[in-house]
């Protein structure tokens, strides 16, 4: 299956197709110097199956997990371009999961002032979601995202083949976003998440993501309106995951505990179902006033209250502006 992003200039294709991981050459351009990008965690012979298609390929591989998206890494990836002679005609291509694509995607994006870029995730929940959109970024002084970029990539490919090699918790992770889009998009969707074992039918779950982003993705490539209906559930998200620590809770793991929170009653017992069913978590144990001090950094809170993505109802979604203050208490009544 392909999908293609219509961005103008910057648009690209994404393909679903299990095997798709050695026909690389046919979907990218690698007749040049290529940096292949990915982390200890994913099987090395991914990386090495790209760079066997590579004309010049340089694999840098760097530790696994968020706390290693950091300034540090950041440079290693540009040493190792001006080191290779790199120019603007080359590219660099990630391979695994959101580390791996923010952390290749912002350093092709800010070498000679933008390179081109390709995604190969390998985690469901890069493929159901951060591989495509072109937000691209690093953490900072502990806070997730905070430094970072618009640069879509030349082209994305997936593989569900990959994702035999993930453990259970990982598996759940990813489904979190498929999850998120939805509750706050698609009814139908939801409705299938409800009824069927979602890794038996991957490749729809995928898909059905894809397709829901893609849609957001064109109508607002740089998150000024629609987007960021996107962030379901990422406010409270992401001031947990900073809070908690990025190796002790998951991205998903969060993000559905922010779900949980943003929503109203009816759809919230829906949420949790199946929160519940993928193995997610649907209650947390935190310090409160921790939690809001990692909220006060968002980049969508202005004079106290923060603009948060609500669901009404399955498949609708309400953007609204709540006060640091009463958000503190929904978090505390919900969780």
């Amino acid at each position: 299956m392909m999908l293609s992003m219509d961005l103008g200039s910057d648009s690209y294709n994404i393909v679903i197709e299990r095997g798709a991981l050695a026909q690389a050459a046919q979907y990218f351009q690698l007749n040049r110097k290529v940096l292949i990008v990915t982390d200890s965690g994913v099987p090395a012979e991914y990386a090495e199956k790209i760079a066997s298609q590579c004309q010049t390929p340089f694999i840098e591989t760097f530790p696994q997990g968020e706390e290693h998206k950091n300034m540090q890494i950041y440079q290693t990836l540009l040493k190792r371009m001006v080191q290779e002679g790199f120019s603007r005609s080359d590219c660099v291509v990630a391979v695994g999961g959101g580390v791996c694509g923010d952390m290749a995607g912002f350093a092709a994006a800010s070498y000679m002032r933008g390179i081109d870029f390709y995604n190969v995730p390998t985690t469901l929940l890069s493929q159901v979601d951060s591989s495509i959109g072109g937000k691209v970024a690093i953490d900072f002084e502990g806070y997730k995202n905070i430094v970072g970029a618009f640069h879509q990539p030349k082209g994305v490919l997936i593989d569900p083949d990959v994702l035999q090699t993930l453990p259970p918790r990982q598996v759940a992770n990813g489904m979190a976003e498929a999850i998120k889009m939805a509750a706050t998009c698609d009814a139908d969707l939801f409705a299938f998440l409800e009824e069927k074992d979602p890794m038996q039918e991957i490749e729809s779950v995928i898909a059905g993501a894809l397709k829901i982003k893609k849609n957001v993705v064109e109508q607002d490539p740089k998150e000024k309106g629609l987007r960021r209906v996107l962030n379901f559930g990422h406010s409270v998200g992401h001031a947990i995951e900073s809070v908690a620590g990025f190796s002790a809770l998951y991205h998903g793991e969060c993000v559905a505990l922010g779900m949980l929170v943003m929503a109203a009653p009816k759809p919230r017992a829906r949420l949790k179902k199946v929160l519940d069913k993928v193995g997610l978590p649907t209650e947390y144990t935190y310090d409160s006033a921790r939690v809001i001090e990692a909220m006060k950094m968002d980049k969508k809170v202005s004079e106290g209250s923060l603009t948060v993505v609500t669901v009404p109802k399955i498949g609708a979604f309400d953007f609204e502006q709540i006060p640091l203050n009463e958000l503190e208490h929904k978090m505390k009544e919900v969780l």
